[in-house]
C-alpha cells in the first residue's frame, strides 16, 4: 500500500509537492533485476548472455520498503514543502531532518524482514568482479572472510571500505578450529620402534651352537596423546577452551583492524560434526565469553543444521549469564527445502538469521564467473542491525 498521509495534502498549494514525495518514497517503486545498467558504459556487460547453472534458483524482485507518513510530515512541518498557510510552531530544518532521518531508519529496520540474497566465496573476487555482480542486482550482501586459523587466505583484508562504498552488505566470518571428524585429545595407537636386548642362537667356528644377546630394534604399539604439527594454526588437537580465548582475541583484533563498527556480528564458522565433543563445546563457549567480555563486537555462529540446536543451547546459556536476553545470530547450513524466497527461519530453526542452502555452484553475472554458496538473510547486511539485547 502507498503511504497514507491522513489528509495532509488537502490544501491546494501542498498537493503537488506531497504527490511528488509520495512518488519518490512509494513502496511500489521497483528495483527489478536488470534495471542497473551502469556497467554498460564501462564495457563490462555480458554480451554473450548469462550462464545459468542447473541448481541456480530464481532471484527475487526487490522493492522499496514502506516509509510511514510521520517521517514525511517531519519534513512538511520544517518548511521543506510549502505548508497549508496556517501558522504553526515549526521546528528548525535541521531538527526536522534529524527527526525524519531517525524515523525513516527505524521504519526501515522494523520492516526489514528479508529475505535478502547473498553469496560467499573463499577468496576475494576482485573489485571489478564485485562491481559487476552488484550491478547484476541479484545478490545484495557477501560473506567477508577474516584471516583465521582455518582460513589461510587474506585476500578479503582491507576490502571493507571498498565493498561498503559499492553498496554491499556484509557477513563477517571467522573460521576457527575444527574437529575434522576426530575427537580432540583422544589418544591414538601408533607404532614405535624400540631397542631391545634379545637372545640369539648362533653357531661357532667349530659348529657348536651358542647363545648370545644382541641389541635389536623391534616394533611396539603404544597409545599417545596427539599434538598439532609444529607451526600449525588449524588442527583438531588445538581445540580447547584456552584456544577458544586465543582465537577470540584474534577475531576481535582482525575485525577491529578492518574498521567494522562496534556491535558488528562476527560469525564463528563451526563445520558439521557427527558428534560434538566436549573439547569443541568448551572451545566455542570460551570464544563466546571472550567476545562478550571485550564488548566491541557480537558473537554469531555458522553451523550445520545437524549441530545447530546443541550449539544454540550452549551459547544461549553463556549470553544469558551476561544478562543478554536476545537470541544469538545463527547462520545455518542446510540444502533441504531451500529456496531463495524463503526466510532463514524456514530452515527449521526459529533463531536462524541466515540460511545457506546451495553449495559449491558456479554462476556468471555481467560476464564474471564465480564459485559460490547461495544464502538468504533476514537483514540486508547480516553482520549489522541486530537488537542490542539486555
Amino acid at each position: 500500500m502507498p503511504c497514507q498521509f491522513h489528509n495532509p495534502c488537502s490544501h491546494n498549494k501542498l498537493a503537488p509537492q506531497a504527490s511528488a514525495v509520495r512518488a519518490l518514497l512509494s513502496p511500489e517503486v521497483d528495483m527489478r533485476v536488470g534495471q542497473r545498467n551502469d556497467l554498460a558504459s564501462e564495457g563490462m556487460t555480458n554480451s554473450q548472455g548469462e550462464t545459468r547453472v542447473a541448481r541456480e534458483t530464481l532471484g527475487l524482485e526487490m522493492r522499496m520498503p514502506k516509509i510511514e507518513w510521520r517521517s514525511i510530515l517531519a519534513l512538511l512541518t520544517a518548511g521543506l514543502i510549502v505548508s497549508t498557510g496556517t501558522p504553526i510552531a515549526a521546528p528548525s530544518i535541521s531538527t526536522a531532518v534529524a527527526r525524519a532521518s531517525g524515523n525513516i531508519a527505524d521504519e526501515l529496520t522494523a520492516t526489514d524482514t528479508g529475505p535478502h540474497l547473498g553469496f560467499d566465496t573463499f577468496a576475494y573476487p576482485g573489485d571489478d568482479a564485485m562491481r559487476a555482480w552488484l550491478t547484476a542486482d541479484k545478490y545484495r550482501w557477501v560473506g567477508y572472510y577474516l584471516p583465521a586459523p582455518c582460513h589461510n587466505d587474506d585476500s578479503w583484508a582491507g576490502k571493507r571500505d571498498t565493498l561498503s562504498d559499492m553498496g554491499w552488505g556484509m557477513a563477517v566470518i571467522y573460521v576457527g578450529q575444527q574437529t575434522w571428524g576426530r575427537t580432540p585429545g583422544q589418544k591414538i595407537a601408533v607404532t614405535r620402534y624400540v631397542t631391545k636386548r634379545v637372545k640369539q642362537t648362533v653357531r661357532t667356528h667349530s659348529g657348536k651352537r651358542a647363545v648370545r644377546y644382541v641389541n635389536k630394534r623391534v616394533p611396539v604399539r603404544a597409545l599417545v596423546s596427539p599434538r598439532a604439527s609444529p607451526g600449525s594454526s588449524c588442527s583438531t588437537h588445538l581445540v580447547s577452551a584456552a584456544r577458544g580465548i586465543e582465537d577470540a582475541n584474534d577475531a576481535i583484533a582482525r575485525t577491529a583492524a578492518e574498521g567494522f563498527a562496534k556491535g558488528t556480528v562476527v560469525f564463528l564458522d563451526i563445520e558439521r560434526m557427527d558428534l560434538v565433543p566436549k573439547a569443541m563445546r568448551d572451545y566455542y563457549k570460551a570464544w563466546t565469553q571472550r567476545v562478550l567480555d571485550d564488548g566491541r563486537f557480537r558473537p554469531g555462529y555458522y553451523a550445520h543444521s545437524y549441530n545447530a540446536d546443541l550449539i544454540y543451547r550452549d551459547v544461549k546459556q553463556v549470553l544469558s549469564g551476561d544478562g543478554i536476553s536476545t537470541d544469538p545470530p545463527f547462520w545455518i547450513a542446510s540444502t533441504q527445502g531451500f529456496a531463495t524466497d524463503k526466510l532463514p527461519s524456514e530452515v527449521g530453526h526459529a533463531f536462524a538469521q541466515v540460511w545457506q542452502g546451495v553449495l559449491d555452484i558456479v554462476e556468471t553475472h555481467n560476464g564474471v564467473r564465480l564459485p559460490i554458496d547461495v544464502n538468504v538473510a533476514q537483514l540486508a547486511s547480516p553482520s549489522e542491525g541486530y537488537p542490542a539485547g539486555e
